[in-house]
C-alpha cells in the first residue's frame, strides 16, 4: 500500500525536510500541494511534479488522497487541520499543533471523532540522548528530582537565515520559544516526570522584531522541582544543553560537547567522578511512527498527549510573558 500525501504549505523551514521523508519512505509518496502562498506553492508543485490545488477543499476532496503534511502558519493549523480531519485525511504536523489549548483540542477532538492518526512532529523525543537520560531517570538514580534545564538557541535572527515570516506574530503566535523554544519545552516536561502547575516567562527582542528572539520560561510543580527552558536565535556559539539535577546525582548533556554526564551517590565510587553513560540509538522518526500507525490502525497516544501538553505551557508562557505573572495551567480554556 501506498499512502498516497497532500502537502499543506510550504511556510515553515522544516517543509521540505518532511517532504524528502515522504519521498524516501518506501510506503508514502507526495501527490498534490496546496499553500496560502500561491507563487510558493505552485513553485514547489511544480518541482515535485505533482498538481497545485488553489483551493485547499479542492484538494482535500481527492479520493484517492490519504493524508496530509501540514507546515503551514501556526494560526492557520486549527482551521486546515479541521478541515482535513473531517475529509477522512490522516495527519502530520509541525509543533506546535496550535498556539493554543483550546485550538488543540478543537484539532485533537476532530481527529478522534474522524477516526484518522495523529502525529506531531516532536523530533528530540526519539533522540539517543533523551531515552538514555530517560533510563537513568527510570533508575532512580538522581534521586528526587529538583531541577531540570534544557536550552537550545541558534544566531538565525542575527545572521539573517531565518525567513522573514519567522518574525510575524500573527502568523507564528510568538517568536524563539514557539518555534525553537517547542524542543526545549517540551524535554523539560518530560525529564521532570510531574504535572506542571505554572509558568513564568520572560521574553526579550534584542533585533527588535516583533517576536522575541530570547526567551525564559520557569515551569513551576507541586513537588517544588523547577524546570527551565530557554531559546533564543540570537545566539551564535550556544550548544543544545540538559542539565537534570536531584538529590543524589546530576545528568549532564552538551556542556559543550554531545556526552552524557553522570554524578550520583547511589553508585559505588560514582560520587566523585563523572561518568560516561552511553547514548541510546535513535527512535525511528515521528514521521515513520505516523507511517507505521496509518498502515497498523494504531494511535500514537504518547505524542499526542505530549503535543496537548506543549501547546498548553505555550499559551501560559506567552499569556506570562505578557502579563509579567505565574500563569496557573487550570486558568487556560480548553
Amino acid at each position: 500500500m501506498s499512502i498516497r500525501i497532500g502537502k499543506i504549505s510550504y511556510w515553515h523551514v522544516h517543509a521540505w525536510d518532511y517532504t524528502k521523508q515522504a519521498q524516501e519512505h518506501k510506503d508514502t509518496d507526495i501527490v498534490a500541494v496546496w499553500d496560502e502562498d500561491p507563487v510558493r506553492g505552485k513553485k514547489a508543485a511544480e518541482q515535485l511534479q505533482v498538481p497545485f490545488f488553489e483551493n485547499l477543499d479542492d484538494m482535500l476532496a481527492l479520493e484517492d488522497l490519504d493524508a496530509v503534511i501540514v507546515d503551514a502558519p501556526t494560526n492557520r493549523h486549527r482551521e486546515v487541520m479541521v478541515a482535513a480531519a473531517k475529509a477522512g485525511k490522516h495527519i502530520f504536523t509541525e509543533k506546535v499543533v496550535a498556539p493554543t489549548l483550546a485550538e488543540t483540542n478543537e484539532i485533537v477532538s476532530e481527529v478522534e471523532k474522524q477516526g484518522v492518526k495523529l502525529t506531531v512532529s516532536l523530533p528530540r523525543l526519539n533522540d539517543g540522548y533523551t531515552l538514555a537520560v530517560q533510563n537513568v531517570l527510570k533508575q532512580g538514580l538522581l534521586g528526587r528530582i529538583t531541577y531540570v534545564r534544557v536550552r537550545l538557541s541558534h544566531g538565525g535572527a542575527i545572521a539573517g537565515w531565518l525567513p522573514g515570516h519567522f518574525y510575524n506574530l500573527e502568523q507564528c503566535g510568538g517568536g524563539a520559544l514557539i518555534d525553537l523554544g517547542c524542543h526545549p519545552m517540551y524535554l523539560t516536561r518530560l525529564f521532570l516526570g510531574e504535572d506542571i502547575t505554572g509558568v513564568s516567562a520572560c521574553f526579550s527582542y534584542v533585533t527588535g522584531k516583533e517576536v522575541e528572539d530570547n526567551a525564559v520560561a520557569t515551569l513551576h510543580t507541586a513537588s517544588e522541582a523547577i524546570g527551565v527552558v530557554e531559546a533564543g536565535f540570537v545566539n551564535s556559539h550556544s550548544p543544545f544543553t540538559i542539565e537534570v539535577h536531584g538529590t543524589e546525582g546530576t545528568l549532564l548533556f552538551g556542556t559543550p560537547e554531545e556526552k552524557l554526564l553522570l554524578k550520583t551517590n547511589l553508585l559505588e565510587g560514582s560520587n566523585s567522578e563523572w561518568t560516561e553513560v552511553p547514548l541510546h540509538d535513535h527512535r525511528e522518526s515521528a514521521f515513520h511512527q505516523w507511517v507505521h500507525h496509518i498502515l497498523n490502525d494504531t494511535t500514537a497516544d504518547e505524542n499526542i498527549a505530549m503535543a496537548v501538553e506543549l501547546s498548553r505551557l505555550m499559551e501560559a508562557a506567552n499569556r506570562s510573558a505578557a502579563e509579567g505573572r505565574i500563569v496557573k495551567l487550570d486558568e487556560l480554556k480548553a
